[in-house]
């Protein structure tokens, strides 16, 4: 049995693969991943002795979620379409692709399934605004050519709970460094009212 970690932007690159997502899962992952084994063992969804062995745990605005992928497991899939759909309101069930496409903002495109690098955006001695902050990292992930990571930043960012939340979304796009030598210079498209809009 493994469970991983994973991170959102894990998730968007899982292209081309299907699972079941369950969210709102809090308590032992190893609890929840035997309940459901059991539980689609019994109704004649997971077949032939097969099981979900490799399971992923993500958050996800401040929920916990588990990723039960297909592969390496026999499935009958007209089945547990029907279990996801019934037992909808008890763990809030859905596709590894319609939760990328409706929450994440679709799959990362082929070219850039390989790892990137953070690139580094002084914020450290700069205005503590989110929003000063979040204009600051998007303009930094755009001139490094990752506008698809600026744009979900973006969007991750506006279902942020609190400030401290924020941050950290921040900090999985750019490496946050020391800003207070950095000039203020600012581009002329940038002010508050523009980055609100991001």
């Amino acid at each position: 049995m493994l469970i991983k970690n994973i991170s959102l932007s894990d998730l968007r690159r899982r292209n081309g693969k299907e699972g079941l997502i369950l969210q709102g899962c809090g308590g032992e992952t190893q609890d929840w991943v035997d309940g459901i084994n059991k539980m689609l063992t019994d109704k004649g969804i997971l077949l032939d002795k097969t099981k979900f062995e490799n399971v992923s745990v993500f958050k996800s605005d401040g929920v916990t979620c588990i990723l039960y992928p297909f592969e390496d497991v026999h499935l009958d899939i007209g089945k547990l379409a029907m279990w996801r759909l019934q037992s909808y309101t008890a763990f809030a069930g859905t596709w590894l692709s319609d939760y990328v496409d409706n929450k994440l903002g679709g799959f990362e495109p082929e070219q850039n399934k390989a790892e990137k690098v953070k690139p580094n955006c002084a914020l450290i001695g700069c205005d503590g605004n989110v929003f000063a902050l979040l204009g600051m990292a998007s303009r930094t992930l755009k001139q490094s050519g990752m506008a698809d990571e600026a744009e979900m930043m973006c969007t991750r960012i506006r279902g942020a709970e609190n400030y401290c939340e924020a941050l950290n979304i921040i900090g999985e796009y750019v490496n946050i460094t020391d800003g207070s030598e950095q000039s203020d210079d600012i581009d002329e498209d940038f002010n508050e009212g523009q980055a609100m809009k991001l």
